[in-house]
């Protein structure tokens, strides 16, 4: 999943003048966030956050790492991916 990280303060427009966005600012100057994070943090819904992040990477104040894997419940769970690798590889007899 992608995280995001503030590298500059931008110049926001109007409709960005409320305190949810500026929650999500002070969450990404801080440290690489993903937009799950960021939903948590502002209480907006993932299509809001997303286009607020969407509107900093274009002006170019955003530093992004990570993949495209979707933000999710279960994409949080691919850490124990190592419980299905040691399964598959005990011998059966």
């Amino acid at each position: 999943m992608k995280a995001y990280k503030l590298m500059g303060w931008p110049d926001l427009p109007a409709a960005y003048h409320r305190t949810a966005y500026r929650r999500m600012l002070h969450e990404m100057s801080q440290r690489h966030v993903s937009v799950v994070q960021l939903m948590h943090a502002s209480g907006l819904a993932r299509n809001m956050v997303k286009e607020f992040v969407d509107m900093l990477s274009e002006h170019g104040v955003l530093d992004e790492r990570g993949t495209a894997e979707p933000d999710s419940l279960f994409g949080s769970l691919m850490p124990l991916g190592w419980i299905r690798r040691a399964r598959n590889t005990v011998d059966p007899n």
